[in-house]
């Protein structure tokens, strides 16, 4: 009869453990290299005992470096700042950005406090005027106050998210005719090459005399202000999709295409099977980049056109010229920065569900 050392039990079944840790550390690590967040993984290894030498390397390359360079851009922004002298007064440093950051949050936590508010009250009034038997006077009432820096934020994000949907579906259908047909490439690509380099500034004009032309209703879906500032954003970002859609199709491995023929594949089987799996990478690239071009381009349309959004809470802070209007528009460029890293980094979570790629 044979014996089980306890020992040699203890330590097989720790070695399990360890194993079974490892594995769900590491299908963790794919999601948080995605979302830019592969050093917790790093730290969660090195605090696991798997080579710490070799996991302190990766966290410093991959967490203290970035956070190092913070601290010194941070520390050069707050010393060099307060020399710089404008007619708004000193450029302001961290201290100063942080500081509106704030005022600006509770300004939108006033703003909302009073909207809602206001909507009790309309309740309350329609309430009494049911009450009474005089329904037909109820009126639902909108909120007419300003918008909080939070609304702008939100009516920016849905503009460049509709814009890019718009824009998506015009570019991807176009960029498999162009992959797929020498003919189409042919037809679409002076077009292409002509507008592609137009500034939004030279769109914005055009669209807002259009829109105004063509949309004469003033209780239609859509605001006119919100179309002008949508559709400059579709012409200005459907290009990158277009092109990198075409090169994806025309990209496609010659055998593959040959397969297609043998099979007798109809064209919608043959787009759907074969042209948009082999596709996607690429497609998915032109989408990332059509996207940040629409962020960018969305800022720039609603400055000058005075439309809802960041972009005219940056000039009318520049028309304001308050003492604190620097660091309010320093506040909204933080703020842009981010939201466009983010809206990246929601797109390569998309690509990352549909492709595989090792791009970050």
């Amino acid at each position: 009869m044979t014996t089980v050392d306890p020992d040699f039990a203890a330590k097989e079944a720790k070695q399990a453990r360890r194993e079974r840790l490892f594995t769900r550390i590491n299908k963790a690590d794919a999601w948080l290299k995605v979302l830019g967040l592969g050093w917790i993984t790093t730290m969660v290894k090195a605090a696991a005992g798997d080579n710490p030498k070799a996991q302190m390397k990766d966290i410093w390359q991959l967490f203290c470096v970035p956070i190092l360079a913070i601290v010194l851009f941070l520390t050069a922004w707050g010393t060099l700042a307060p020399k710089v002298q404008t007619s708004l007064g000193a450029v302001p440093g961290p201290a100063q950005v942080w500081e509106q950051a704030v005022a600006l949050h509770e300004d939108a936590q006033a703003k909302a406090e009073s909207a809602r508010v206001f909507e009790e009250r309309v309740e309350q009034r329609n309430q009494r005027l049911i009450d009474a038997g005089r329904a037909d006077e109820v009126k639902d009432i909108a909120y007419t106050g300003a918008p909080s820096y939070y609304d702008q934020i939100w009516t920016s994000i849905q503009t460049v998210f509709f814009g890019f949907l718009v824009a998506t579906v015009v570019a991807v259908p176009l960029g498999i005719s162009a992959g797929l047909s020498v003919t189409a490439n042919a037809a679409l690509n002076p077009i292409i090459q002509i507008f592609k380099p137009v500034s939004p500034l030279a769109w914005l004009p055009i669209v807002t005399m259009v829109v105004s032309a063509v949309y004469t209703t003033n209780d239609g879906l859509f605001e006119k202000s919100f179309l002008v500032s949508a559709i400059t954003v579709t012409l200005c970002s459907l290009w990158p999709t277009l092109i990198n859609t075409a090169l994806g199709v025309s990209s496609i491995d010659k055998d593959l295409v040959n397969v297609s023929k043998v099979l007798k594949m109809n064209t919608y089987t043959k787009i759907t099977k074969l042209v948009l799996p082999s596709a996607l990478p690429l497609i998915f690239t032109g989408l990332r980049l059509s996207l940040g071009v629409g962020w960018m381009v969305l800022i720039a349309a609603e400055m000058l056109a005075q439309n809802p959004g960041l972009g005219k809470f940056v000039w009318d802070e520049f028309q304001n010229g308050s003492s604190d209007s620097l660091a309010r528009i320093m506040v909204a460029v933080l703020t842009i920065g981010i939201i466009g890293f983010l809206l990246d980094r929601l797109m390569f979570t998309i690509q990352s569900l549909f492709t595989f790629t090792n791009n970050r």
